[in-house]
């Protein structure tokens, strides 16, 4: 089994190098530091932020070494690679037990809706006291990586019902000088159809541009029914990526 790798073989200055191509590298080696660690040419998130983590660009098979040495024992992390590039071995010592094609796309500019939500139900601020409830939503539907302290890195909205309950959300996670990743958009099944998430996204783009801060997010690429939605809001593909999840065998 093999993953992409930069097309270079050295390391390159990252003034040349579109950190778009490595947003978890280079969140995770700058505005998002303090929330991870690492050690050669492997950086992750702290366990309890997040399951992802990066290898420098450039980097060779050395940087599987690093990162096994960051993982625990049974323990798995997921990370994005540039799509089609070389390929160079895994790390023997880690097995690879997630591969996907995904679209990174990008918004400059949010598009007015076509229909408005129904009910167009006032978003919320969700914080740690929301902790629980965001976990038991992405627990329920999936989004992608997300664990107890992820809603720390960035701002996270929500939608509640007339009786609190939680049943829509999405938020912030990679944060690079000049853009910030939008992620864990979900949705109760129960309340789907209703345009929440279409308005959480929409609000987040709308804080990042004012911000001066284009968002970007990842989808998977044979799920046209989410791409299709946020071109709607704006975002166009920037390119191909890859994510590989690996992990790190008990006793091993």
């Amino acid at each position: 089994m093999s993953v992409p790798e930069t097309s270079e073989t050295e390391r390159l200055p990252s003034a040349v190098i579109d950190q778009l191509d490595h947003p978890l590298w280079f969140s995770l080696t700058g505005l998002l530091s303090h929330y991870g660690f690492g050690h050669g040419e492997a950086r992750r998130f702290l366990p309890d932020v997040s399951t992802l983590a990066a290898l420098g660009p450039g980097s060779g098979p050395e940087a599987w070494a690093d990162l096994h040495g960051l993982l625990a024992p049974g323990e798995y992390v997921a990370l994005f690679f540039l799509d089609p590039a070389p390929s160079f071995p895994v790390e023997p010592a880690l097995r690879v037990v997630y591969e996907g094609d995904y679209d990174q796309m990008v918004c400059t500019e949010v598009q007015p809706p076509a229909i408005s939500p129904r009910g167009t139900p006032a978003l919320v601020p969700l914080s740690q006291a929301d902790s629980t409830e965001m976990m038991a939503l992405v627990e329920l539907t999936e989004p992608g990586p997300f664990a107890e302290r992820t809603h720390e890195v960035g701002r996270y909205v929500g939608v509640r019902t007339g009786d609190g309950q939680l049943v829509a959300m999405a938020g912030e996670r990679s944060r690079l000088p000049g853009h910030i990743e939008i992620s864990a958009v979900c949705t109760h099944p129960a309340h789907r159809g209703r345009g929440y998430a279409d308005m959480l996204v929409r609000e987040l783009c709308s804080g990042a541009l004012a911000g001066r801060s284009a968002p970007f997010l990842h989808v998977r690429s044979d799920n046209n029914t989410a791409r299709r939605a946020y071109e709607r809001i704006g975002f166009t593909i920037r390119r191909k990526m890859k994510v590989i999840a690996v992990q790190r065998p008990r006793g091993k």
